[in-house]
């Protein structure tokens, strides 16, 4: 069976796909009694996230499923740069996530990690990375609903106090003049300060986002020591990469996904 949260997701999920969940579809899609889902919808509708309707529930109307709608993208391509990325992180280290669905994805791969200290401006995210020998820290500041993390000064207050990590920093879209992007001033704001406190920041990209830059930017290309993508990027941004001497990782072959072509950064 399913846990409380796990579910959760699935009924948001479909309710997103599909704009309304029936009882007795998830009930059978989950394995779990229709009072289990009746008492699911419930809580989601006391938490604002879903509406109710007669056998089931709804979307919020005007409601900004921003995360939700990401998580869905590229799920294949995530998976694959999540795993890569979370290759290079050893027991012991200090890193960055943003607060991203790509390293929200990479979370899930951490968990085994020893004396890790992770810090993070996503409560998704640091309830995904709950596990023995991980010290979480949080970034306090404004809260955002639809993207379920932290931003503004508050938020930026705290990362100044931090210093030594390597930040992991997934991006709305990249181009090679304006360089790395997000769709919203908010993040590009905190991500950027989280790059410039870094030791090193890796950039994590799927190939849906080469030659597709947001509105604001986040930061230069000087700032990236690697970059972590699903496919071999076309030659012109490879060429591009060997001059800024940005480490390029990504899978050698569609049956070995973790088995990288540029094997750099020590990632087996």
């Amino acid at each position: 069976m399913a846990s409380n949260q796990k579910r959760k997701d699935v009924i948001l999920n479909a309710a997103y796909k599909n704009g309304t969940v029936s009882v007795s579809y998830l009930s059978q899609e989950l394995s779990v009694s229709t009072a289990t889902i009746r008492r699911d919808l419930h809580t989601l509708a006391a938490e604002g996230l879903l509406e109710l309707t007669h056998g089931g529930a709804s979307l919020v109307r005007n409601w900004d499923y921003s995360f939700m709608s990401k998580s869905m993208r590229n799920v294949e391509a995530k998976q694959i740069i999540a795993q890569l990325a979370a290759g290079i992180v050893k027991d012991g280290d200090q890193i960055f996530l943003d607060s991203g669905t790509t390293c929200f994805a990479m979370a899930g791969y951490l968990r085994g990690k020893k004396g890790l200290s992770v810090i993070v401006n996503s409560v998704r995210t640091a309830q995904e990375l709950h596990a023995p020998g991980l010290n979480i820290i949080t970034l306090g500041g404004q809260y955002r609903y639809d993207r379920m993390d932290t931003v503004g000064p508050m938020a930026a207050a705290s990362l100044e106090q931090l210093r030594g990590y390597l930040a992991f920093i997934g991006i709305d879209g990249i181009s090679m003049d304006f360089g790395m992007t997000a769709i919203d001033i908010e993040s590009a704001n905190i991500f950027g300060l989280a790059i410039r406190n870094a030791r090193r920041c890796i950039l994590l990209a799927d190939s849906s986002k080469f030659d597709a830059p947001g509105l604001y930017k986040i930061a230069d290309w000087q700032a990236v020591s690697a970059v972590i993508t699903d496919i071999r990027p076309p030659q012109a941004w490879v060429d591009f990469f060997a001059r800024q001497s940005i480490e390029m990782i990504y899978p050698q072959d569609a049956a070995c996904p973790t088995k990288t072509h540029i094997n750099l950064l020590g990632i087996v």
